[in-house]
């Protein structure tokens, strides 16, 4: 256990002290900043421009001059009401002083609207313009008519829309957790990868000629993926601080809302998603110290991993993908199956669709392959930590396993 808590602090500390480390995790909590102060930003360009501007032509008086009234009405909107023609519309907005035009006009009972934009390639007609002003125009006319209030409301009644579906509803939020499978995957991913690499650099440098000297080959594959782990559990955990209090500083409630339900968030679904992410990081961790232990150069690492590697992908997107359908069998599987449980699981957990009973075989299932895959890969570490030659083939490394 001593050899094993030395063997994980050099790893931290050579983990942190890595370039591509720091620099990477600065870079993507910039991104988080930068990332939540986008509504922000937006805004203040929206300030700084004087707004859209539209011109609503009448020049036949089709709306008996209260067409003041309606654009006072659309305060999304910067209308400009007068009686240009199109021409004098068509120069306007080549010069920059309004962005389209509407020109009304009537003809034997019929409402005739010129739409004018700049170029019609890239511009489509704003419907909820258009259909205003020939709802305005109809509500005119009906008042002249000298309805009475009761009659008035036959023909345009008010109703409720009421939105139900009819599966059984499920708390959080599909996108929030579609993000979260993210974060989820790349620390998985990219901590795990890193034992592989650390395993293949120190080979390259013969350094692990003084640790195999110095202590088993099994305490060096569990201090270094207890190192590296513990160096990617930080980094998480800085990560998401960090997205806590940008989304506090820098998000409105209502902004926040939208992505993310926030009763979902339980202290408990935390603890869940950190087992996982234990549990997940583990299992790929010792399927990559097993590939970095059958190669010698660090050019090889990247072809060497490749296997594991699509595994890592296929759990992934099996995951993510399959949440749009989080009822389906297929979701049920992969919150089971243990290359792609630690990124399903915890969102089937925070949608309430997750049983105690399935949250315990899953974890029993990724234990198991934990052991299962340690076993492998202690072995095949003991036996390869000392081969400086070509890059071992399967069966190379299937007939090391049943060396004795």
């Amino acid at each position: 256990m001593h050899d094993i808590w030395i063997i994980m602090k050099f790893t931290m500390k050579e983990m942190l002290n890595r370039k591509s480390f720091i620099i990477s995790t600065i870079i993507i909590l910039l991104m988080i900043v930068i990332g939540t102060n986008i509504p922000n930003i937006i805004d203040s360009f929206k300030g700084e421009e004087e707004g859209e501007k539209i011109i609503i032509s009448d020049p036949l008086n089709v709306y008996e001059d209260s067409l003041n009234v309606f654009a006072d009405s659309l305060t999304d909107y910067k209308i400009i009401v007068n009686k240009d023609n199109v021409d004098t519309i068509k120069d306007k907005i080549l010069d920059g002083k309004a962005s389209l035009g509407i020109v009304i006009n009537k003809v034997d009972n019929k409402i005739n609207i010129d739409y004018v934009v700049e170029n019609a390639y890239w511009e489509t007609p704003d419907n909820v313009l258009v259909e205003g002003l020939l709802n305005y125009y109809k509500t005119i006319q009906i008042s002249k008519l000298g309805l009475s209030e009761e009659q008035l409301l036959s023909i345009n009644p008010s109703y409720e829309l009421n939105f139900i579906q009819a599966e059984e509803e499920t708390d959080g939020n599909i996108m929030a957790m579609m993000m979260m499978s993210i974060i989820l995957f790349y620390a998985v991913y990219f901590c795990a990868y890193q034992v592989s690499s650390s395993i293949t650099t120190e080979k390259t440098s013969k350094i692990i000629e003084t640790l195999v000297t110095s202590t088993k080959p099994r305490n060096i594959v569990l201090g270094k993926t207890l190192g590296i782990g513990l160096v990617g559990l930080l980094q998480m955990i800085l990560i998401l601080l960090t997205t806590v209090v940008s989304v506090k500083l820098f998000m409105n409630s209502e902004a926040l809302e939208m992505i993310l339900d926030p009763k979902s968030i339980t202290l408990s679904l935390l603890l869940i998603t950190l087992i996982y992410f234990i549990l997940g990081y583990f299992t790929y961790a010792l399927m990559y110290a097993l590939t970095g232990s059958t190669v010698s150069k660090p050019e090889e690492i990247q072809s060497a991993n490749t296997p594991v590697a699509l595994i890592t992908v296929i759990g992934f997107y099996l995951a993510y993908f399959t949440m749009m359908d989080p009822n389906s069998s297929l979701n049920e599987l992969a919150a089971l199956l243990p290359i792609s449980s630690p990124f399903c699981m915890p969102f089937r957990i925070m949608m309430g669709l997750a049983t105690s009973k399935d949250v315990l075989l899953s974890i029993l299932i990724l234990i198991v392959t934990i052991l299962i895959v340690a076993k492998v890969a202690i072995k095949i570490y003991s036996n390869a930590i000392l081969n400086y030659g070509s890059r071992m083939s399967l069966s190379d490394i299937v007939k090391m396993y049943k060396q004795k």
